[in-house]
Formats: C-alpha cells, sequence, structure tokens
C-alpha cells in the first residue's frame, strides 16, 4: 500500500493537491476569472465562499469558459490562444495547450467529447479531445492573404453535434458537422453582410445570429431550415447609423430572450431595443444609463439586468420585462463588467473590476447581500452552464 501511495505521489505533478480533492457534487460550483493575474477562482456558490485559486492560465483579458458534463472540468479559452482544463474538485490546472496567437472563445460539442476554439491569429478553428486536448480537426479560415486566414468570431455549439461560427474578414457563416470526428463537413454561407463581430445562438438551438460591424442589421441562420440561407433582419440595428463613439462594442451572447421578445443593445446608442422574437420585428426602445454592453435575462425572464461601457461602467440597470421600465439603478462601482445569475435567478453575481471584488445581489429585493475578494474579476461562469445550449 505505502509503495502504490508512494508511485502516486511520483506520478502527479501536483501531488500536493491529492490531500485536497473535494469530494463532493459539483451542482453549485462555479469559476471567476481573475483577468490581470492570469489565475481564476474556484467557488462554492452556495456558501459564498473560495474553495481554490488555480495560476498559470497565461492572457485572460478576453477569457471565457465551458465544462464538461459532469461539471467536473472547466475549459478556459484565454486571448493568447491558451486552451486550460482545470480540475474544479482538486482545484488542478489539468493541462494547457497554446494552440493559436490570438483566441476568441470556444466551444464543447453536444456530446461533450470535442473543444472547438476560435482564432483570431492564424485564423480558423481549432477542435480539441475534450479528454486529453489533442487536435482532432484544423479547419482553417477563408484566406485573406498567403500567411491569413479571416478572423473568426461568435463560435457556439449546436444540436446534432455542430459549431456554428462567423468570418470577420469575410463576412460568412460556417456550420461545421462534426458526428465523424475526423472528417467534418463544413457548409458555407457567404455575402451574409460586411464583418461580422460576435455572433450568438437562442436557447432552443433554433436561430444563429449574427452582428455586422461593417454595416446596419444583423444576419440571421434558421438552423432548423438551414437550406433556406442566411437572411437579414433589423436593417436598422448597428454601426452605420450610430450618434457617439463605440467604446466597446456589446457582446451578442449577452442577449436576453425573454417570452416573446429579445432586449439587445443599441450599437453607440444608450438604449436597449425589444424585439418581437417571431418577426423579429422592433417593438420599442428603453433609454438607459449608457451604452449597454451584456443585456441579460432572469432565467424566469420577468427581468433584464444591463451593464455599460466606458465611461459609465460604474452602473448596472435593472427592467421590469413586462412594463419595459427601469425598477432599479444599481452602483456597485467602476468596471462592472460581467454579471450571471444563479441556475434559478434567485441570485446575481456581478464582477467589479476596479474594486477587486464579486457583489451578490438579491434579484428579489434588488439589494446586496454579500461580496468575495477577488483580484481584477471578469467572467463569472457557474457549472449549470454544461447542461445549456451555446453557453
Amino acid at each position: 500500500m505505502k509503495l502504490l501511495l508512494l508511485s502516486l505521489l511520483i506520478l502527479l505533478p501536483f501531488s500536493q493537491a491529492v490531500a485536497e480533492c473535494l469530494t463532493r457534487g459539483t451542482g453549485d460550483l462555479g469559476i471567476i476569472i481573475e483577468r490581470a493575474a492570469g489565475s481564476l477562482k474556484v467557488i462554492d456558490r452556495s456558501a459564498k465562499r473560495e474553495l481554490f485559486q488555480v495560476k498559470g492560465l497565461g492572457d485572460l483579458s478576453h477569457a471565457s469558459a465551458v465544462y464538461s458534463r459532469d461539471a467536473r472540468y472547466a475549459y478556459i479559452f484565454g486571448r493568447d490562444g491558451g486552451l486550460s482544463k482545470v480540475d474544479l474538485l482538486c482545484g488542478l490546472l489539468v493541462k494547457r495547450v497554446v494552440q493559436g496567437g490570438n483566441s476568441i472563445g470556444g466551444a464543447i460539442s453536444q456530446d461533450g467529447q470535442l473543444i472547438a476554439v476560435s482564432n483570431y491569429e492564424p485564423g480558423g478553428v481549432k477542435i480539441f479531445s475534450a479528454e486529453t486536448l489533442d487536435l482532432v480537426a484544423d479547419i482553417p479560415a477563408t484566406p485573406i492573404s498567403s500567411k491569413k486566414g479571416s478572423k473568426t468570431v461568435g463560435l457556439v455549439d449546436a444540436t446534432d453535434q455542430k459549431f456554428v461560427f462567423s468570418l470577420f474578414d469575410t463576412g460568412e457563416i460556417w456550420v461545421v458537422n462534426m458526428l465523424t470526428p475526423s472528417k467534418p463537413v463544413i457548409k458555407k454561407y457567404t455575402n451574409i453582410g460586411k464583418q461580422p463581430y460576435d455572433a450568438l445562438i437562442s436557447p432552443d438551438g433554433r436561430w444563429y445570429i449574427s452582428g455586422l460591424f461593417g454595416e446596419d442589421g444583423l444576419a440571421m441562420l434558421d438552423l432548423w431550415h438551414p437550406e433556406k440561407g442566411v437572411r437579414r433582419i433589423m436593417d436598422h440595428y448597428g454601426k452605420g447609423k450610430q450618434k457617439l463613439p463605440v467604446y466597446k462594442m456589446p457582446h451578442l451572447e449577452g442577449w436576453a430572450m425573454a417570452g416573446k421578445n429579445a432586449f439587445l443593445p443599441a450599437v453607440g446608442h444608450h438604449e436597449v431595443l425589444v424585439v418581437e422574437q417571431d418577426s423579429w420585428q422592433e417593438q420599442g426602445r428603453i433609454k438607459v444609463h449608457g451604452q449597454p454592453v451584456f443585456v441579460i435575462a432572469r432565467p424566469d425572464g420577468r427581468q433584464v439586468w444591463v451593464n455599460f461601457a466606458f465611461p459609465n461602467n460604474d452602473v448596472i440597470q435593472v427592467i421590469d420585462t413586462e412594463s419595459l421600465t427601469i425598477i432599479k439603478t444599481l452602483k456597485p462601482g467602476k468596471g462592472a463588467l460581467h454579471m450571471e445569475f444563479s441556475p434559478r435567478g434567485e441570485e446575481v453575481w456581478i464582477s467589479v473590476r476596479d474594486r477587486d471584488q464579486v457583489q451578490i445581489y438579491d434579484t428579489r429585493t434588488l439589494e446586496q447581500t454579500g461580496s468575495l475578494p477577488v483580484d481584477k474579476p471578469s467572467g463569472i461562469f457557474f457549472t449549470s452552464r454544461a447542461h445549456q445550449l451555446g453557453l
């Protein structure tokens, strides 16, 4: 027995963590990105406390994360092209690969076996084994020079073992079928519009919508009927008619889908747009404190919470989706960057970068109920995301 234990300690590079690994469920865990330090905190959401800090994750200035099916492992996508696999129960960096020069997010496949990473440099998407982080498929983007392909953005997972993403430089949407991992099947939609900069997939997996930076409007693909091709919606929406400088582009993955309406940030305006989902026609506009970045819905759809770009990034506003009015203006502090609801919506956690803390609010009373010290926090990701499409 002693020899077996000694062998295990020799094999494990972080042997001191053997005694520290937790024996518990992972359903109420999460991670908080510490963007400046290149680290993350593993947190217990119910107990509102830190469990581990994991270091050595590279440039996390625009980091995002997805989870394995059992919610034990988090996969972190760093801006420096790093893809990291983190064990939440042991607080360990299991493996890290630098797969590109400038990465902008990723996704996990429907069956949980594949991790896809979207790249600015050198362009294209690479797909890895979730178990080993070994490369499974390399999908170069449409070339824009002899040495570089188009930037890829808006990468999401879709049903039927597919990934969907947009190509910024060449105005395309690609759907990649990974039912046979060694032989990806790619469907390309071209001339969708100028400079798609981000995209989202609706919670039911039907609509893939790409925002256009180079012109007004949005490009939408119906994944239930892809044979219909890409169509333009909301031609009034976008950069072309902006009245204000855009300090930070809105994140389309932060759209709120609530009831029959979608709530989205108006590019270059101090407004949230209300759009009817069936017709994709504008139903109204809500004046807000600044230029919205994230517009996210409480899980039951009754509230929408909005944060803002610099210089108004010290405020969060809460919109009632029935009356379409602002019911609360909060001032958590400068650098209120990201928000994450608890799975059933009783709380929202807000990263406040310039105060080095994450603040926790009760969504019924709209009062702050707690906080955690975190070094320059940005993204907050709860393990409930493991069971949601497109997150």
